[in-house]
């Protein structure tokens, strides 16, 4: 049998702990992190992103050799089918072995894992009831083999019908995917086979069926962290990659100390003292939190760094902002070098949101590791002078839409323990971020997934950072950093206000008053300002093009924050 495959980016993004893993003709799910073997991954030097999770250690995935497993997986669903003789049961029952998938018929063909799975907004995941779904309200008899007969005129459920020896009327499944469809059945068993077969939780959710392969049967949580002065710097590393032998006060001495500094031919004893005594220090500090990260990197981004090194993965130099946008804009900086760290700490399914009750564990217990990748890119760090932007907020324009916007969404928002003009202003950056990405993709060469935003917006903070996201050789070849220069920069924010203040599908797009992912968008479509989902870290959500160019309606053409730049130029 052949090795399933997936690269170590993969295993965070979208085959991570609890998804489904499709090989060949069967499917696996991955098992929890308790059952890896953290020892064979590279530790991941980032400390502050670790606080922020509660961990000591970040871990790559391990990469194995061809004829080994590293992740461990289970066989997931166990129902099959067998394409020759349609037979439809358990791997066991069809198979007659556990640890072969193919079929007692004549035919001896292999098995297919069943179409549909059932699964609830708390995470738990389970067998879909086939043998419940066709008897039903029917009066049976004894002797029970099931067929799944597909009659070929399309690949719908609708198409998909189950019969039964025990003379049951067929029936297909079409219908069987709707929200309540299952709900006669009884609530969720609270079932979460990646952590074990008696890993059960009590649960009084009515799980919805869903296709196997749906993009909704998984999603990650993932949290970010761009390295950082002085945990960017080479010091910082060589301390992080010796926190072993360091880490216990007791043991570290003056020979141990020297002992490294010769190893590293390039660091003092004191110097190294000096970093694991301030590494200690924060380590008493209180848990990291998502905004404070977010502080951290932003005054990073404004006080700049210059390359020291070669091995520096933070190199961020001061750029003169474009003349036209002096009145707007405060800071840009060009960020030749950059590290990412992404760590994945649980993941959700059927709906994104990580509250305490969805957010599903990657093992039993806790544990003091988790899996994460790096990524090496360059940017474009872009910040604005908040006075401006509280004075645009307070304006008539601004807060009709801003009122329209919370009537849509519910007053739901990323911003919303934040005072409502910074969600405005978020809003309002969240879009023209999404414009500059657009604009790059035409100008630096990259493709508009290998672009990624990252927001930083609270009541002080007013900026975004955009980089590149791609772990290949896309990611660091300059194009982006290069297009900061004032030369550059000026024309493409020009060209990219001008090109998407009037969309293809307008007018029906301006006058929008609620679109996207449960209406959390005014004026922002597909022909417009949205993205590819791997760009925007929000969801191609929040977004109100508006907000940039005005509306044509009641004069209001030069209320937006850029319409004195746009009729300008």
């Amino acid at each position: 049998m052949s090795v399933a495959k997936a690269r170590r980016t993969q295993l965070l993004s979208t085959y991570g702990v609890g998804s489904l893993f499709p090989s060949e003709t069967t499917s696996y799910m991955i098992a929890g992190i308790h059952e890896w073997k953290p020892r064979e991954g590279d530790t991941i030097s980032e400390p502050r992103l670790a606080r922020s999770l509660g961990v000591s250690e970040l871990k790559s995935p391990p990469a194995g050799s061809k004829n080994k497993r590293d992740v461990p997986v289970i066989r997931f669903p166990i129902t099959q089918v067998c394409p020759s003789c349609r037979r439809i049961d358990s791997l066991v029952r069809l198979s007659g072995d556990p640890a072969k998938a193919r079929c007692t018929c004549e035919k001896r063909t292999e098995l297919s894992p069943f179409r549909l799975v059932i699964a609830c907004t708390r995470g738990h995941i389970d067998e879909f009831p086939y043998f419940r779904w066709l008897h039903k309200g029917q009066d049976s008899g004894s002797d029970h083999t099931m067929h799944l007969r597909a009659r070929g005129r399309t690949s719908s459920l609708a198409d998909l019908e189950l019969t039964c020896t025990c003379g049951v009327e067929p029936r297909s499944l079409d219908g069987s995917a709707g929200p309540k469809a299952l709900a006669e059945f009884g609530t969720c068993a609270g079932h979460r086979p990646w952590l074990g077969p008696d890993a059960t939780q009590p649960c009084d959710e009515i799980p919805r069926a869903v296709q196997r392969g749906a993009s909704n049967v998984w999603l990650p949580a993932v949290r970010s962290a761009i390295s950082i002065p002085p945990y960017s710097q080479a010091l910082a590393k060589f301390v992080t990659r010796n926190w072993a032998s360091l880490e216990d006060p007791d043991a570290v001495s003056q020979a141990l100390l020297q002992s490294l500094a010769r190893h590293s031919r390039r660091f003092t004893a004191k110097e190294i003292e000096t970093e694991v005594e301030r590494r200690r220090g924060e380590q008493l500090d209180d848990l990291l939190t998502e905004a404070a990260l977010r502080k951290q990197e932003y005054r990073a981004l404004l006080e700049g760094r210059e390359q020291d090194g070669l091995d520096d993965d933070f190199v961020c130099v001061e750029r003169d902002v474009p003349v036209d946008f002096e009145h707007i804009i405060s800071d840009v900086r060009k960020v030749t070098r950059l590290r990412e760290v992404r760590a994945l700490y649980g993941f959700t399914r059927l709906a994104d949101e990580t509250g305490e009750e969805n957010l599903c564990d990657l093992s039993p217990e806790k544990t003091f590791w988790l899996p994460a990748v790096e990524v090496i890119g360059e940017g474009i760090f872009v910040s604005f002078h908040r006075n401006e932007l509280e004075r645009w907020a307070g304006t008539t324009f601004a807060a009709e839409r801003w009122a329209m916007f919370t009537a849509a969404s519910g007053g739901t928002s990323p911003w919303e323990d934040l005072p409502g003009v910074s969600g405005l202003i978020g809003v309002a950056l969240h879009t023209f971020a999404h414009l500059i990405i657009d604009q790059l993709a035409l100008t630096a060469g990259y493709p508009a997934a290998s672009l990624r935003e990252r927001l930083y917006v609270d009541e002080a903070m007013a900026g975004f950072l955009i980089y590149t996201a791609s772990s290949d050789s896309a990611g660091s070849l300059g194009g982006v950093a290069s297009q900061a220069e004032p030369d550059s920069f000026g024309p493409a924010l020009q060209e990219g206000l001008t090109r998407l203040s009037w969309c293809s599908a307008d007018p029906v797009c301006i006058e929008s008053r609620g679109s996207g992912s449960d209406a959390l968008n005014l004026s922002a479509c597909h022909a417009c300002v949205l993205l590819p989902e791997t760009s925007c870290e929000l969801g191609n959500r929040y977004l109100d093009r508006a907000l940039l160019f005005g509306t044509p309606e009641d004069g209001h053409e030069d209320h937006g924050l850029f319409s004195d730049v746009l009729f300008a130029g």
